[in-house]
């Protein structure tokens, strides 16, 4: 059970007003507010020239197997269709069948790192890539809203007719609070600065989104409004964050408190920390049930509604969970020299149903393009679970 300890007060970046936090699990110094909020580099006026048109109107033909050759040059790409003779594929597979059965019984699962590296190379990652992967989110940029993050995305469709995973043209982003996201900027269309290349045609980053295709393909979840849920394609929204701590500023993952991230499937992966206090319970996830009350903070929650917790602590430790049936919540992340930054990687995908067209009322519906990325194209094959055996889940 939570536990009622001493507290002191400490600032936030955010228009709520200031609530205290556990002394037991932060020993900064008292911080002064950040009032400004830094601009993107992302392009405001390229979100508002966008015309969206019917997201259906223009897909790509289906996967044909070779990568395309283009300005620059062939594309290289996770090629699962080409594994089917390498023992280590068939252990990587038959292992994340077991995870996918566990995730359908309890609707949400943890696994560590060390258990993930096996995987994803055995789906075809490299080693090389392996060890980049822990080094991309030295190059991101300031966030849109949020002073204390650093942030890139992308969008990518999982296509199950055509049994790929290709990236999406750029669109803003927005949550509101009728997804159960309540923060100072709900219902905001924000602009991010686009994932590049160096991340994109990762091998393990690849892999990272053929696991989840394995996992979540076919299972059944309670429905979100407005979604269509007849569509044979998933939109994939991809966050690569780094949350930042100062001696000036605390940083909090999830400063809208419990929440929900208006999707039907949630990963994250942890790709690395600096100065970060893991002792001190920095960047723990609760999971709550759906009565527990959106927007408050992690310290403000009910026993009765806490699930579990988890931190993620290693390299690729990779959390899933159904995000329309379990709510979540992050302490902030402290540092262990608190004279010095500490800071926080992670890859999150939020995957969801398309919105239904002319159905309105929902945020996302005219930022929900299926066009594909002209001037950064990827797309590899996906394995699908039931295929094998000649079904349809």
């Amino acid at each position: 059970m939570l536990t009622s300890i001493v507290v002191k007060q400490l600032p936030r970046a955010s228009t709520r007003s200031l609530r205290p936090i556990p002394a037991a699990i932060t020993r900064l110094q008292p911080h002064r507010l950040y009032h400004e909020t830094p601009h993107s580099r992302a392009s405001v006026e390229t979100a508002r020239s966008l015309n969206p048109t019917d997201p259906f109107a223009s897909l790509p033909p289906a996967w044909s197997g070779p990568p395309t050759t283009n300005l620059k040059g062939i594309r290289p790409r996770l090629d699962v269709t080409k594994r089917v003779f390498n023992p280590s594929y068939y252990t990587a597979v038959a292992e994340i069948m077991k995870l996918r059965s566990k995730y359908i019984t309890n609707r949400s699962i943890f696994v560590e790192g060390s258990d993930m590296v096996p995987l994803l190379l055995g789906l075809g990652a490299t080693r090389a890539d392996l060890d980049a992967l822990q080094r991309v989110s030295n190059n991101l940029y300031s966030d849109p809203t949020l002073p204390f993050r650093r942030s890139r995305n992308g969008r990518f469709c999982f296509d199950f007719s055509t049994r790929s995973v290709r990236r999406l043209e750029f669109q803003p982003f927005a949550l509101s609070v009728e997804e159960d996201f309540k923060r100072h900027d709900s219902g905001q269309i924000r602009v991010f600065d686009e994932v590049q290349d160096e991340l994109q045609l990762n091998t393990a980053f690849q892999a990272l989104l053929v696991f989840k295709g394995m996992i979540c393909h076919g299972v059944q979840t309670t429905h979100r409004p407005r979604l269509d849920y007849s569509s044979d394609k998933w939109v994939c929204t991809l966050f690569n964050l780094r949350t930042v701590t100062t001696p000036s500023i605390l940083g909090e993952p999830a400063l809208e408190g419990v929440h929900t991230d208006g999707v039907d499937h949630t990963m994250t992966t942890y790709l690395g920390s600096k100065n970060m206090d893991l002792a001190a319970n920095s960047a723990v996830t609760f999971m709550h049930d759906m009565n527990e009350e959106t927007g408050a903070k992690y310290t403000e929650i009910k026993p009765q509604n806490l699930r579990s917790r988890v931190q993620h602590r290693h390299f690729l430790d990779t959390l899933l969970l159904v995000d329309t049936e379990n709510k979540h919540s992050l302490s902030p992340v402290l540092p262990v020299d608190e004279t010095k930054e500490a800071t926080r990687d992670m890859l999150i995908f939020f995957t969801r149903r398309p919105v239904k067209k002319g159905d309105g009322g929902h945020i996302s519906e005219n930022i929900d393009s299926f066009r594909p990325h002209e001037e950064l194209p990827m797309e590899v094959p996906l394995f699908l679970p039931g295929a094998i055996y000649g079904k349809d889940e």
